[in-house]
């Protein structure tokens, strides 16, 4: 298979990026308005040049120039238009939030870069915008620029991520006779089993509440295929320090057994406001989750007060590097700020392991349009032959 070319707009700490590194692309240049999520980023794609700046004010020329290539010599640029204007989270959300239309400007940058392949992703709650209407803005506009483009919305789960974790993608090409083509899943129901949070986190070193040793040697072997695959030929652990909670908090936490949530916590100890919650309110709030649960959705922040958050034998948060590990970023990935920083780069990222299924269907994609890979197309999904 050809080696293929990346550009990555609204790049963050480059989760989408590592997934097509992985399948094995070259990413040449990533943009972000975030100087610190850039200093991730640079220091993780060593081969890539970061561009930082608001996306309004970046031209395709600095983006070309970044990349060492000329417009129509990348293969695909991949990206996220930042999504907090859509995400279900946001009771706000709507058309009127500024960072809905940053998705215009990922056009621009496709308009004049012209890439063989465009890769978009999103989260589930723009679906629902203006009863679908970005959407099929989004669509009509990579029509309008000669793009043939289908929209999937993935599990993350489905594709060895130990985390349930919803995103949608745009995959669009320019390409005649070509199929588009989503990843089939590979883990589920008569599949891989399901990676657990267990399987994710338990080789690391146990912390106390508000403990920080700093980069620790690993304390055991990897216990799994999983484990393995993320440590990779690292030694030590970074970004594994646990958030100090108060008092009041460890107290509710003492009470909350694996699998349990909000709803075991003695009355007397309930946040004021949830002493008035039905006992449907709240489904993830103080959670714990069992060994073999699959994590909720790791947000920008592992707050116990948002959801399932509670480690599943030690009575405190997740740390930076377990909700990494949730993610699927490989322990090289060293996240760079404040610890605050650090949980929203996590939190906004697209799972590697989830980028790379998408990248391995388009490569496919694009090789079977030459006849260089057989493939079994039902319905625009991907199946090996």
């Amino acid at each position: 298979m050809r080696d293929w070319t990346a550009i990555d707009l609204f790049c963050g700490a480059g989760g989408l990026s590592e997934g097509f590194r992985q399948a094995g692309a070259h990413v040449l240049a990533g943009q972000d308005i975030d100087a610190t999520f850039g200093a991730t980023f640079e220091a993780t794609h060593s081969e890539a040049k970061f561009v930082h700046g608001p996306i309004q004010e970046i031209s395709a020329a600095d983006m070309l120039a970044a990349a060492g290539v000329k417009a129509g010599e990348v293969d695909v640029i991949v990206g996220g238009p930042p999504c907090q204007g859509y995400s279900v989270y946001n009771h706000g959300r709507g058309v009127d939030d500024p960072r809905a239309g940053l998705f215009k400007e990922y056009l621009r940058m496709v308009s004049e870069i012209q890439p063989r392949w465009i890769v978009m992703e999103n989260v589930t709650g723009i679906t629902s915008i203006a009863g679908g209407g970005i959407v099929r803005e989004i669509q009509a506009g990579m029509r309008k620029l000669g793009y043939r483009v289908d929209m999937k919305t993935l599990k993350a789960e489905e594709f060895g991520v130990p985390q349930e974790r919803r995103r949608v993608f745009f995959i669009a090409t320019k390409e005649d006779e070509c199929p588009i083509l989503f990843p089939t899943a590979s883990h589920g129901p008569e599949l891989e089993p399901f990676v657990t949070v267990w399987d994710a986190i338990s080789d690391l070193p146990e912390l106390l509440n508000g403990e920080d040793r700093g980069n620790e040697t690993y304390p055991t072997g990897p216990q799994n295929s999983y484990q393995a695959l993320l440590r990779g030929d690292r030694t030590a652990v970074s970004n594994h320090a646990a958030t100090r909670l108060s008092k009041i908090n460890l107290a509710r936490m003492e009470s909350i057994p694996e699998g349990g949530s909000w709803r075991d916590i003695p009355f007397h100890l309930l946040p004021e406001g949830m002493k008035k919650a039905k006992r449907s309110d709240h489904t993830k709030r103080y959670g714990r989750p069992r060994k073999t649960d699959l994590s909720c959705t790791v947000l920008t922040k592992c707050d116990v007060h948002w959801g399932a958050y509670i480690h599943p034998t030690q009575n405190r948060s997740f740390t930076v590097r377990e909700a990494a590990r949730l993610q699927a970023f490989p322990d090289f990935f060293e996240f760079k700020g404040s610890r605050t920083e650090q949980f929203v780069q996590v939190g906004n990222a697209v799972p590697p392991l989830l980028g790379k299924a998408v990248a391995e269907a388009v490569m496919a994609a694009d090789a079977a349009r030459s006849g260089d890979v057989p493939l079994d197309v039902e319905r625009g999904v991907l199946h090996a032959v």
